[in-house]
């Protein structure tokens, strides 16, 4: 279900034309020059956005941000300075490049220091349908929240206090260039609409919420929507109880089972792997998931939060695989990792774009069953994850289920095994995929994991 706001096309006002972002940038280059540097690059961005939070049916805060920024980064050879500056006078912008070069000459070299190479820059920057201006006025945003907030309250009578519901619409753009004759940008938006409510009283109190975000305003989902929402799962959480120290089949509900893919893309990351602080050292082209398990990476998904022409080199992403049949085809490099590891980089300096978990056909209710007597996770606590062994151990929160059905709320338990055996357990993947950011997934289940308890 989608709201029935229309995004209007006089959003909030950026201050700079884009070509004006990308006039600096191409400043920044000749004035580096200039000063002796072998190469250089700068990114020129800004951002606006206007925040509204209601609590208990009363405005609490309304924010307005405005921020804009240069980086910049010189090269000597093999040694490279960078400076930032949010002064776009030329003045500053001069300071700011004196200041890298400064640095430059005093920074010992690096032999994989340097910009992309340039037979991988984007030539062709296709419209990715990323910018949607919301012309919100501070009231018909109060109303939007209170209005979210509201119908979270109408759910129960149990609930009776509010974290506050929140709306948000965020406009940005940039320009980044660098000295190999690449000088590109593009404008962006994200807006949401968010609740969180606090069911029950004294210690048998439960919170939870439930939020949208899109960057076209009409694809949010209704605030009345998001607030039944937060209030119903607020209230299933009434009445938790605490379970047994076992070993059991665990179902990770969608918000949640993105972070298993996260935790993937940490390890097979250029940092993670160069610095040898992963536990997936060397696995490109092993099996490390369930061998039905494909994962693939699609930058070019019109209006996706994760899309993107470019990456932070200016490399040019594409749609590739980076898991088939449980095997890893690709890591996440960006130009320095991969030079470090003595591979090309995959476009994904600043990280990944749009990973699909293709599913196995089963929506949750089907998972449910095929599960049988388990764990559905839905909240998790705590960072308990130790990257280079894989050991994974966090505080987690949800539902006991038997016969395929839930039967009460669960709360005060660990869950534990270790990433290796998570992934090649998985034996489901849902239809019901989120795709709030750069992972789409749907519910994961696990075959089995250790449920520390009682």
């Amino acid at each position: 279900m989608t709201t029935e706001i229309k995004a209007r096309p006089a959003g909030a006002a950026l201050a700079h034309e884009e070509s004006q972002l990308r006039e600096i940038a191409a400043d920044v280059l000749q004035y580096a020059r200039a000063q002796g540097a072998s190469a250089a690059e700068a990114e020129v961005s800004e951002g606006v956005g206007q925040t509204v939070t209601v609590r208990c049916g009363e405005v609490e805060t309304i924010e307005y941000n405005r921020d804009k920024g240069i980086g910049v980064s010189v090269y000597f050879g093999k040694r490279r300075g960078h400076a930032s500056t949010s002064d776009f006078s030329p003045q500053a912008v001069r300071a700011t490049v004196d200041a890298a070069v400064s640095i430059a000459r005093f920074t010992a070299s690096d032999d994989y220091a340097g910009l992309a190479d340039e037979a991988l820059l984007a030539r062709e920057i296709p419209d990715l349908d990323l910018f949607h201006p919301w012309s919100l006025v501070v009231e018909d945003a109060i109303e939007m929240a209170q209005t979210c907030e509201s119908a979270a309250f109408e759910v129960s009578k149990k609930i009776d206090n509010s974290e506050g519901a929140t709306v948000s619409s965020q406009h940005s753009h940039f320009a980044y260039g660098n000295s190999n004759g690449f000088l590109s940008g593009y404008p962006s938006s994200r807006h949401w609409i968010s609740c969180a409510v606090i069911a029950g009283k004294g210690d048998a109190m439960q919170r939870d919420d439930w939020y949208s975000s899109a960057r076209d305003a009409s694809r949010l989902d209704a605030p009345a929507l998001i607030g039944r929402t937060a209030g119903e799962r607020a209230v299933r959480r009434l009445g938790a109880k605490k379970i047994s120290t076992m070993q059991v089949p665990v179902l990770f509900e969608a918000p949640v089972a993105a972070s298993l893919i996260g935790h993937f893309v940490s390890a097979v990351s250029g940092g993670s792997l160069y610095r040898k602080s992963s536990f997936l050292l060397d696995s490109l082209g092993k099996e490390i998931f369930a061998p039905w398990i494909r994962i693939t990476e699609d930058p070019h998904i019109r209006g996706a939060m994760a899309s993107g022409p470019f990456d932070e080199d200016g490399v040019a992403t594409k749609q590739r695989s980076v898991v088939e049949g449980g095997v890893v085809q690709g890591y996440f490099l960006g130009s320095y990792s991969a030079r470090k590891l003595g591979m090309q980089t995959t476009g994904n300096a600043g990280g990944c774009h749009n990973l699909l978990l293709a599913d196995s056909g089963e929506d949750f209710a089907a998972l449910l069953r095929k599960m049988g007597r388990g764990l559905l996770v839905t909240e998790l606590m705590g960072q308990g994850i130790n990257m280079v062994t894989g050991d994974y151990s966090r505080g987690a929160a949800g539902f006991w289920v038997e016969n395929g059905e839930i039967t009460h709320a669960v709360e005060e338990i660990t869950i534990a095994g270790n990433l290796k055996d998570i992934f090649r357990g998985i034996i489901g993947a849902g239809t019901d995929v989120l795709s709030r950011g750069s992972k789409h997934c749907g519910s994961i289940l696990i075959d089995r994991m250790t449920i520390a308890g009682e």
